[in-house]
């Protein structure tokens, strides 16, 4: 006997022919996809990609109808695990596979995660994909070698979602953090984070003659893209690196080869939607998201009510 009720309700999108309705309906179970693990949810985040998924030019739903949310946090309650409590994002989700916004939701096991120890389902969208994109961001950048005394590190986008839960990190992991905003009347909350110094948008997205500049920060966590990553490949100083992950500023980058022929620059993709389960799971193993020999992370960018 299936766990599903005979109804449960969701937020619907489905495309016509130059708009996106939207609304909150009621579903059954064979309208959810096929997958191994059925989830009663008990929060999903919002992201900037689901605003794009239920957009007319999005370009982001691969199917429709779609049940938006490209993440969920909840209680399996048919399936591997049946009775844990898991959290899934990325992969298909809210894309091309019914997503976060219904009360329940059936996925392919290999996207299900344990929640990690220390969180509650809350808390766990609280932080979302962004913050989860966050921490690999930092990551990649600490793989790379980068540390405390390797100069500033300057977090772009810093007021939004990725990027205070990465000023939070980097500042409770001991270094310097520099924020960058459009938002001015955020710059107490950022020093609240842990930002040592708040720069606005309008200097760290400046276009530029010159291929090279003044070597400033040791490295970059960047979830914006466009003008503001070509700025930070121009001031990173001698074998510093870029962690990229958004498109917010744009999708093109216009730079040169200098950074990386004459400073070492190295530029690190991060993705949060194809990452492997091993690295999802690390910290099941004893392990913070980011490495076993550091301090656990601290911090989740802007506390949700109790």
């Amino acid at each position: 006997m299936s766990a599903l009720p005979e109804t449960f309700r969701a937020l619907v999108a489905e495309k016509g022919d130059d708009e996106v309705r939207r609304e909150l309906t009621t579903l059954q179970p064979d309208d959810l996809p096929e997958g191994d693990v059925v989830v009663r949810i008990a929060w999903s985040s919002v992201n900037y990609k689901d605003a794009l998924a239920v957009s007319p030019k999005g370009r982001v739903a691969q199917i429709s109808p779609l049940v938006p949310g490209v993440d969920l946090a909840g209680t399996v309650v048919e399936g591997e695990g049946e009775g844990s409590e898991v959290i899934v994002h990325g992969h298909d989700l809210g894309v091309a596979h019914h997503g976060g916004f219904a009360e329940y939701a059936r996925v392919p096991a290999g996207w299900v995660v344990p929640l990690p120890d220390g969180l509650s389902a809350r808390q766990a969208m609280a932080l979302g994909t962004a913050g989860f994109t966050a921490a690999l961001s930092v990551q990649r950048r600490e793989e790379h070698g980068v540390e405390p005394g390797d100069g500033p590190v300057l977090v772009l986008g810093a007021s939004g979602g990725v990027g205070s839960t990465a000023v939070s990190i980097l500042a409770g992991r001991g270094f310097e953090v520099h924020a960058a905003t459009g938002k001015a009347e955020e710059a107490g909350y950022l020093k609240e984070l842990g930002a040592t110094e708040v720069l606005s948008r309008e200097e760290t997205s400046a276009e530029s003659k010159r291929p090279m500049e003044s070597e400033r920060w040791g490295a970059v966590v960047d979830p914006v893209g466009g003008a503001s990553l070509a700025y930070a490949l121009r001031t990173v100083r001698y074998g510093g690196a870029v962690a990229a992950s958004g498109l917010t500023g744009g999708t093109s980058l216009q730079t040169t080869v200098f950074p990386f022929i004459l400073r070492g620059v190295a530029l690190l993709g991060v993705d949060s939607v194809n990452t492997p389960g091993g690295v999802r799971r690390r910290r099941r193993r004893g392990c913070a998201p980011l490495s076993c020999d550091r301090p656990p992370l601290r911090g989740i960018g802007r506390p949700a009510p109790p």
